[in-house]
C-alpha cells in the first residue's frame, strides 16, 4: 500500500524520517540548500547528517535545493530464490520512501540491519560527480583497506586490483596520500559495527573512500571515464588510463544503492545478504545449467607434480593428471591457467603445441570434468563473442578472466557484457584482477566469482612479516559482506607463524591444516578452488575427501559467534547436512560453540592436533557424540576446526 509521507520543517528545509520494520533503524532527511541523511539505531546517533548530491554534466544539481513534489512510502517484503549464494532464498523487508523530483528520484530503505540511498534517474543521463559522504558522532576505529598499487598519486590509485591487508586506525588518522576501496567496517558505539558498501554495480564506477580533512567524515571518490589508455607490455596486457574526461558516467540509467549495514554483533556481519538482495533482479532466460563446485587449479604449485613418469609442465599429460585427480575425487573442473594459448595475452583463438584442447575436453568429458580457460580481460574483451562461441561447441565450461585492474565505468560496463555474454553461450565467468561483487552475480548466476581479495596466491611471495592468518578473520566482517571471493585456498603445506616462508612453486599457507579446511565453509565462494599439487594432495586423501564432499553453496546459513580480527564460527546447510567451522587468529582459544541446533546424533570433525602450534599441518579426525547445547572446542594459533552432520 502506498501512502503519502508526513514531513515536517527543519531550519527551512523540509524533513522526513523513516524507519526499519522492527523500529530500531531510524533515517532521517533533510531537503533544503543541502540534502543531508542521519542514521540512528533506537536513538544513539549512527551517522550525523551526511551530504549528499548528484551533479549532471549540464550543470543540474540533484538533492540540494531540488523541489521535491511527493515523498511516498511503501513496504517492500518479498522473497527471491537465491540459486548460487549463501542461502537458498533471501528476504527483502524494509520501508521505503521515494522522494520525487524533476528528472529524478530519490529512494531511501530502512532494513533491521541498516539502511540504503540511491538516486534514480528518469531517463539516461551524464554524470559529472557524485557526493556520497559519512559524518561520524565520534572518531572511531574503521577496518580499511588502503589501495597499496600504482600509489604515486590519488588518481593512479584508481588502477588496482583491490587486494591489501586492512589498517586497524581511527578516521581521522586517515593516510591522505591513499584511497581505500569498499567494503570498509567501522566500530561504532556500543560495539556496533557498520559496514559500508554499495550494490548494483552495473554501469557506473565503483564508489572509493577518503578522508583528507582530518576529521571523523569520510567521503566516496569515483573514478572519471577514461579518454585514453596505453597498452601494458608483458603478461597482463592490461590497458592503463593515460586521461580521464571529466565525467563520471555517461549515458547511465543505473546509479548504485550506497549501503550502511549495522551489526550489533560482529557475527551477524558474517552471514550478510545485504549487496545481493538489493542488486537487480536475475536477466531473462534458464540458469538452471549453471553448475558451482570445485575446480583444481595449476598455478598456484607450479605445475609440479611428482613420482609420474612425464615431465610435468603445461602440457596434455599434466591436464590428465589433474583430470584424473579432479574425477577420483568427484571435483567439478580444473582450470588451464596462464599458458595454455599460443599467446595467451594476445591470441586465445589458438592453443601452444603441448595442448591438444579436444583431446583434454573429451578426456575430462568422460571422467565428468568440465574445463575453465584462462585469460586477461583485455584479450577477451577483443575476441569475447569469437571466444564464447567457438570454446563452448567444443565444451568449454568457462573463463578465468584476469587483470581488469580498475572499476571506472568502462571497466564495469566490460564486467557487465562479460557476464552477459558467457550467460549466451552457458559459460561461467570467474573474475581475477577483479573488483568486489556489488550485484552482478545475482543479475548474471554465470558470474560465478570474484577475486577481490589478498588471497592465498600471495603466499607466493609474502613476505614473512605479512600476517595472513589475522587477515582470514577480519574479511569474513568486511571484504566478503560484499559477495563471494575467490581467496584460492586448499594448501597442504601449512606452516606456524615462525616457520613460513614464500615458496613460488612450492606454496605454503600460514595457520594450521584444520584453518585451511575451515575455510572452505567459513569463506564464500560458488567456484572454489584447491590450490596444491595433486602429487600433494594424494597424500592426503582424508582431507580431499572432506574438501571434495563440501558443498560451495547452501540452503542455509547461520552466524553463531565471531569477533573481527579474532576468530569467527558459522554454520550452514546443503540439504539435510549441516557444517560447522571455526577460524582463528594466532591467540590460541577455547571456544564454546551451541549445537543445540543440530540435536542429537553423531558427527565427524577435524580438529587442530595437539602438536598444531609446532607443526600447522597436525591434524585429528574423530567422531563425536553430540547431545545437544554447548560443544568446548580448543582452537590452535592460527587454528581452524570443522564438524559434518
Amino acid at each position: 500500500m502506498l501512502a503519502l509521507l508526513s514531513a515536517f520543517t527543519l531550519a527551512g528545509a523540509k524533513g522526513y524520517t523513516l524507519s526499519s520494520p522492527d523500529g530500531h533503524i531510524t533515517i532521517t532527511i533533510q531537503a533544503g540548500a543541502n540534502l543531508t541523511y542521519t542514521l540512528s539505531r533506537d536513538n544513539v546517533v549512527l551517522v550525523n547528517p551526511s551530504e549528499i548530491s548528484l551533479t549532471l554534466a549540464d550543470g543540474s544539481v540533484w538533492g540540494p535545493g531540488s523541489r521535491f513534489s511527493k515523498a511516498v512510502r511503501a513496504t517492500v517484503d518479498k522473497t527471491e530464490a537465491a540459486p548460487v549464494f549463501k542461502r537458498s532464498e533471501v528476504r527483502n523487508h524494509c520501508n521505503e520512501l521515494t522522494l520525487k523530483a524533476k528528472g529524478f528520484s530519490l529512494v531511501f530503505r530502512a532494513y533491521n540491519d541498516g539502511m540504503a540511498w540511491r538516486f534514480v534517474p528518469e531517463k539516461a543521463v551524464t554524470v559529472k560527480e557524485e557526493l556520497v559522504s559519512f559524518a561520524f558522532p565520534e572518531d572511531w576505529y574503521a577496518y580499511i583497506p588502503y589501495v597499496n598499487q600504482n600509489t604515486k598519486t590519488l588518481q593512479t590509485q584508481l588502477m588496482s586490483s583491490h587486494e591489501a591487508h586492512y589498517t586497524h586506525a581511527k578516521v581521522s588518522e586517515w593516510n591522505t596520500e591513499r584511497l581505500a576501496f569498499l567494503p570498509i567496517t567501522v566500530e561504532a558505539a556500543d560495539g556496533i559495527k557498520l559496514c559500508i558498501m554499495e550494490s548494483d554495480l552495473l554501469d557506473y564506477p565503483g564508489m572509493y573512500l577518503y578522508n583528507g580533512e582530518g576529521g571523523s567524515t569520510l567521503k566516496g571518490v569515483f573514478a572519471p571515464v577514461p579518454a585514453t589508455h596505453a597498452e601494458e607490455d608483458g603478461r597482463t596486457f592490461q590497458q592503463v588510463v593515460t586521461s580521464f574526461k571529466d565525467v563520471i558516467a555517461q549515458d547511465t540509467e543505473i546509479i548504485p544503492w550506497r549501503i550502511i549495514e549495522v551489526a550489533p554483533e560482529d557475527k551477524q556481519l558474517t552471514a550478510s545478504d545485504f549487496s545481493w538482495r538489493l542488486a537487480s533482479a536475475q536477466a531473462p532466460g534458464d540458469f538452471s545449467w549453471v553448475k558451482p563446485g570445485k575446480v583444481a587449479w595449476d598455478w598456484w604449485n607450479g605445475w609440479n607434480l611428482y613420482g609420474v613418469d612425464f615431465e610435468a609442465g603445461i602440457n596434455n599429460p599434466t591436464y590428465k593428471y589433474y583430470i584424473d585427480f579432479a574425477s577420483a575425487f568427484g571435483i567439478e573442473y580444473i582450470v588451464l591457467d596462464e599458458g595454455w594459448a599460443k599467446n595467451t595475452v594476445l591470441d586465445i583463438m589458438h592453443t601452444r603445441p603441448e595442448i591438444d584442447l579436444p583431446e583434454l575436453v573429451n578426456y575430462g568429458k568422460e571422467r565428468g570434468v568440465g574445463l575453465i580457460l584462462w585469460t586477461t580481460a583485455r584479450t577477451f574483451d577483443a575476441v569475447m563473442e569469437e571466444a564464447c562461441e567457438f570454446y563452448s561447441k567444443m565444451g568449454i565450461k568457462g573463463w578465468k578472466i584476469d587483470f581488469m585492474d580498475r572499476d571506472d565505468q568502462e571497466m564495469i560496463r566490460f564486467y557487465t557484457r562479460a557476464g552477459r555474454v558467457c550467460a549466451k553461450y552457458q559459460m561461467l565467468a570467474d573474475f581475477h584482477g577483479a573488483c568486489k561483487p556489488a550485484g552482478l552475480q545475482k543479475v548474471y548466476p554465470n558470474v560465478i566469482n570474484f577475486e577481490g581479495v589478498y588471497g592465498l596466491e600471495n603466499m607466493k611471495w609474502g613476505d614473512p612479516s605479512v600476517d595472513q592468518v589475522t587477515y582470514d578473520v577480519t574479511i569474513p566482517f568486511t571484504r566478503l559482506v560484499a559477495g563471494p571471493a575467490d581467496y584460492t585456498q586448499g594448501a597442504m603445506r601449512n606452516a606456524n607463524r615462525e616457520n613460513y616462508r614464500s615458496v613460488g612453486t612450492e606454496g605454503m599457507s600460514q595457520g594450521t591444516r584444520c584453518h585451511q579446511l575451515a575455510e572452505y565453509v567459513i569463506f564464500d565462494a560458488p567456484l572454489s578452488m584447491l590450490c596444491d599439487s595433486p602429487s600433494n594432495y594424494w597424500r592426503e586423501k582424508e582431507c580431499v575427501e572432506f574438501i571434495a564432499a563440501c558443498p560451495t553453496i547452501w540452503d542455509e546459513t547461520v552466524a553463531l559467534d565471531g569477533k573481527i580480527g579474532e576468530y569467527v564460527v558459522q554454520a550452514r546447510r546443503k540439504g539435510d547436512v549441516w557444517y560447522v567451522a571455526a577460524l582463528n587468529n594466532w591467540e590460541a582459544r577455547d571456544i564454546c560453540i551451541d549445537l543445540s541446533f543440530l540435536g542429537d546424533g553423531h558427527a565427524v570433525v577435524f580438529q587442530d592436533g595437539i602438536n598444531a602450534h609446532r607443526a600447522a599441518r597436525d591434524y585429528a579426525k574423530k567422531e563425536i557424540g553430540l547431545e545437544g547445547g554447548c560443544l568446548k572446542v580448543h582452537l590452535a594459533p592460527g587454528g581452524g576446526w570443522v564438524l559434518k552432520k
